[in-house]
C-alpha cells in the first residue's frame, strides 16, 4: 500500500472515530440500522438483492469519484454482453457508492448547499470547475461520448432504466454528514437527515458499502473496482 493511500484510509478512519465514536462498530446508531427502510424507498435493506438473478452479474465498487468511469463501465458491461448474445434483462450490474463516492447518490440542491464538488473533489465536466450539481444525474442527450462508441447514455437515471441497481452507504453518509456539519458549524444529525431526504429516486440505502459488496458477491457478482 502506498503512503498516500495509507494516509487517505487513516484519514477516513479518523473521521469515523471523530464523527461517530468507536462504539459505532459495536452499537451502530438507530439511523444506520433502520435507514434503508425509512429513506427514499420502502424497501428493506436487502430487497434489491433479489433482483440479482441474471446470467451475467457484476458489482462496481465506487469508494471515490473517478470521472465517468463508475457509470461508463456498467454501461460497457451491458453493451458488450448484448454484443455477445445476452440481453440487458439477463444481465445484472450493481453500483455501490461508498466512502467518498456517496455524493453521486444525492440531489443537486445538496451539492450546491454543502459544496460537494469541493469537499469530495468532483469537477463538473461541463465547466471544469468544482461541481455545484450532481453531474451524473440530469444529463442531456449525447452529453457523454466514449471514443469508438459515440454518445452513450450513462447518467444514473438512464442506467437505472437499463436495470442497473444503485446502492449508497449509510455509514459513509453518517460520517461525512457529521464532518461537513462540523466544518460549517451545523448540527450533524440535522445534516444527516437532509442527506437522507435528498437521496435520488430508486437508489437503495444500505447499512454500509462493504455490506452491499458482500451481498452482491454472495449472489454471484464479479467484482470491479471503479473508484
Amino acid at each position: 500500500m502506498s503512503t498516500s493511500n495509507y494516509q487517505q484510509r487513516r484519514g477516513f478512519l479518523t473521521k469515523v472515530a471523530g464523527a461517530l465514536g468507536l462504539s459505532v462498530l459495536i452499537n451502530p446508531p438507530s439511523s444506520m440500522a433502520t435507514a434503508s427502510a425509512t429513506a427514499n424507498t420502502d424497501l428493506a435493506a436487502d430487497d434489491w438483492v433479489a433482483q440479482i438473478n441474471g446470467k451475467h452479474k457484476m458489482v462496481f465498487d465506487v469508494p471515490k469519484p473517478h470521472g465517468i468511469f463508475a457509470f461508463a463501465w456498467p454501461k460497457v458491461f451491458l453493451l458488450t454482453n448484448q454484443a455477445t448474445g445476452t440481453p440487458e434483462k439477463e444481465t445484472n450490474s450493481v453500483v455501490v457508492l461508498r466512502h467518498d463516492g456517496i455524493p453521486y447518490a444525492m440531489e443537486d440542491g445538496l451539492w450546491e448547499k454543502y459544496r460537494f464538488g469541493e469537499f469530495f473533489g468532483v469537477d463538473d465536466h461541463r465547466t471544469g470547475k468544482p461541481a455545484t450539481r450532481n453531474p451524473m444525474w440530469q444529463t442531456k442527450d449525447g452529453e457523454f461520448v466514449i471514443p469508438g462508441f459515440g454518445p452513450v447514455p450513462i447518467s444514473i437515471g438512464e442506467l437505472q432504466n437499463s436495470g442497473v441497481v444503485f446502492c449508497v452507504c449509510d455509514a459513509a453518509l453518517t460520517v461525512n454528514a457529521h464532518t461537513i456539519a462540523a466544518k460549517m458549524k451545523l448540527d450533524g444529525a440535522e445534516v444527516k437527515k437532509e442527506f437522507l431526504s435528498g437521496i435520488l429516486p430508486g437508489i437503495n440505502l444500505v447499512p454500509s458499502g462493504l455490506w452491499a459488496l458482500g451481498r452482491a458477491q454472495e449472489k454471484g457478482c464479479g467484482y470491479c473496482f471503479a473508484g
